[in-house]
């Protein structure tokens, strides 16, 4: 099976510094912002200070809302 591949940016800030990371993502049947948020949560975990999230781009499209909604939502 051959799955689409993303290009996620995510900008944030960290220790009062601004951080930018980007990487090729599959989307695997995800939706971008599902796997963008994954990625997100990843990061969080890495770093060693509270990250606070700017902006979020998909394959140059600005996403950064869809993933902060997914960020405040319940866990199931």
């Amino acid at each position: 099976m051959i799955y689409m591949n993303v290009i996620i940016q995510i900008s944030y800030i960290s220790n009062d510094n601004e951080v930018l990371q980007r990487g090729s993502f599959p989307l695997r049947g995800k939706s971008k912002e599902t796997v963008a948020f994954a990625w997100w949560r990843q990061i969080r975990r890495e770093t060693p200070y509270w990250p606070e999230l700017v902006k979020v781009l998909c394959d140059g499209e600005d996403i950064t809302e869809l993933v902060k909604k997914l960020e405040k939502a319940p866990l199931d």
